[in-house]
């Protein structure tokens, strides 16, 4: 098993991976950037299992970049949002993504960034491809891409 901590390295790739730098944790935060907020969202969006849910869930609420927030009291019921240091990754997984959808999507991007403003695509410098604004998170909508299509027949 890889350690969790690099702490012979002087290094901030190094020290973000130590937070970041698992699968699942990274697929916790773009389900998070997707709007899914509650546990069991979480666990049936991504088939991950609860206790491995749970460590990651945990670790982004300690490390700050989520917080958990009760939405009932009978029972106790929490929904984990990003803060604005969860929310300050979205540009390195938009990048991720794009750089995925060059390299590993075959039959084209499965989810296309748009621009809410004007119905334009996210570029690789964050921007609207038709009127050359910078995009952020709250300025754009996901929608299945032609990968999605191809993905869909494939599971048929």
């Amino acid at each position: 098993m890889l350690p969790r901590t690099y702490e012979s390295q002087n290094c901030s790739i190094a020290r973000a991976l130590e937070v970041i730098g698992d699968r699942w944790t990274m697929l916790v935060i773009r389900s998070a950037f997707e709007g899914v907020r509650r546990f069991d969202d979480y666990q049936d969006g991504l088939g991950i299992a609860r206790n491995v849910l749970t460590d990651r869930l945990t670790r982004l609420c300690e490390e700050g970049l989520m917080r958990r927030v009760r939405y009932q009291e009978r029972p106790e019921r929490y929904e984990y949002r990003l803060t604005r240091k969860g929310v300050e990754l979205w540009p390195a997984m938009m990048t991720l993504m794009l750089w995925g959808d060059r390299h590993y999507a075959p039959d084209g991007p499965p989810l296309v960034i748009g621009h809410r403003g004007c119905d334009g695509a996210l570029t690789d410098h964050l921007t609207c491809d038709s009127c050359g604004a910078q995009l952020g998170p709250k300025d754009v909508d996901p929608r299945p891409g032609p990968g999605a299509a191809a993905q869909t027949q494939a599971s048929a």
